[in-house]
């Protein structure tokens, strides 16, 4: 008999075939959550990493790209953006919020997401990049293909969400978006965290 095998949803699985246009996406966290979970790097599974603080409710589904990493490559892009303060990347797996109207109960799954752009998020002078996508044939989000496109409610409930969520009330901010960018840098950003993986841990 064949043992049963869990591929590590951060390296044992593909960005996609058809990566940076269609890409996998591995869901941490979904908008009914009110704990933090993430991926544990060593053994694949999904730990609690803290209760969310505050009422900020993810208003959307929340995971990373497996097989990316940000460092020098995703740094590199954001200082091209302006951003002087920026060292190195966030040592991350490349986060990615996704748009749905459908009601995913809980996270720990795997998805098709369609890239349409993202926030150039520095983070303590880290480049902490947060990709936006929609899921592959939604009815109500399906058809978008570039961050323009939404309403400028949604961007500006994500960006909110990507501003405040570690802040307390009366706490500066922690980080800052240094722009909002369309498709084709969102692309970018993934191609550039798939070398950075590359290097990091071979190809």
């Amino acid at each position: 008999m064949i043992p049963n095998f869990k591929a590590h949803p951060w390296h044992g699985v593909s960005a996609g075939e058809d990566a940076p246009n269609v890409v996998n996406v591995f869901v941490e966290i979904v908008p009914s959550d009110t704990i933090k979970y993430e991926v544990d790097k060593e053994t694949g599974y999904l730990k609690v990493d803290r209760p969310q603080k505050f009422s900020n409710i993810i208003p959307a589904l929340y995971g990373f790209v497996p097989r990316t990493y940000c460092d020098n490559e995703v740094m590199k892009l954001a200082v091209e953006s302006g951003a002087s303060d920026v060292t190195t990347g966030d040592h991350d797996p490349l986060d990615i919020c996704v748009l749905s109207s459908h009601n995913i109960h809980g996270g720990g799954l795997f998805m098709e997401a369609i890239p349409i752009g993202g926030f150039k998020m520095i983070d303590g002078g880290e480049a902490d990049d947060k990709i936006v996508a929609v899921m592959v044939g939604d009815h109500a989000f399906g058809h978008f293909r570039d961050i323009a496109e939404l309403p400028d409610a949604e961007v500006k409930r994500l960006m909110h969400y990507f501003l405040t969520y570690k802040n307390l009330p009366d706490e500066p901010a922690k980080c800052r978006i240094q722009e909002v960018y369309g498709v084709e840098h969102a692309k970018k950003v993934i191609k550039a965290s798939q070398k950075d993986y590359a290097d990091k841990f071979g190809g």
